[in-house]
C-alpha cells in the first residue's frame, strides 16, 4: 500500500500562484509515475499533469501548459505542482495519484491507470 497526502491548496486571486505538495509513504516511491488530477463542481475528474518515475518525462493538459510545472523529489517521497498565473477556471479539488509502472519514463493521462489517490486539496481562484 502507498499512502498519499495532498496539501497546499487555498484561496488565491486570479494571476496568483500556489504550490501543491503530495507526500507518499508506505512503499518505494520511485517506482511510481505521479500525476495530478482535478475535479470542479459538477464536472468529471480531469488530468492536469504527470511526471515519470525517473523525473525526466512530463506531460500536461493543454489548459495548464506554460502555467503549471510538475516535479518530484524521490529522496523526500514528494511530488509538487507549481501553479502560476492561476485563473478562476482552475478552481477545483486537486488530487495527486500514483501509477505503478515498469518503465522509468512511462507517463499516463488516464485516471483509470492510477492505483493510489490522495484525499484532495481545494484550490479556489477568485476573479
Amino acid at each position: 500500500q502507498l499512502q498519499l497526502v495532498d496539501s497546499g491548496g487555498g484561496l488565491v486571486q486570479a494571476g496568483g500562484s500556489l504550490r501543491l505538495s503530495c507526500v507518499a509513504s508506505g512503499r518505494t516511491f520511485s517506482t511510481y509515475a505521479m500525476g495530478w488530477f482535478r475535479q470542479a463542481p459538477g464536472k468529471e475528474r480531469e488530468f492536469v499533469a504527470v511526471v515519470s518515475w525517473s523525473g525526466d518525462n512530463t506531460n500536461y493538459a493543454d489548459s495548464v501548459k506554460g502555467r503549471f510545472t510538475i516535479s518530484r523529489d524521490n529522496a523526500k517521497n514528494t511530488v509538487y505542482l507549481q501553479m502560476n498565473a492561476l485563473k478562476p477556471e482552475d478552481t477545483a479539488v486537486y488530487y495527486c495519484a500514483a501509477n505503478i509502472v515498469l518503465r522509468s519514463d512511462y507517463v499516463s493521462v488516464r485516471s483509470a491507470e492510477y492505483d493510489y489517490w490522495g484525499q484532495g486539496t481545494q484550490v479556489t481562484v477568485s476573479s
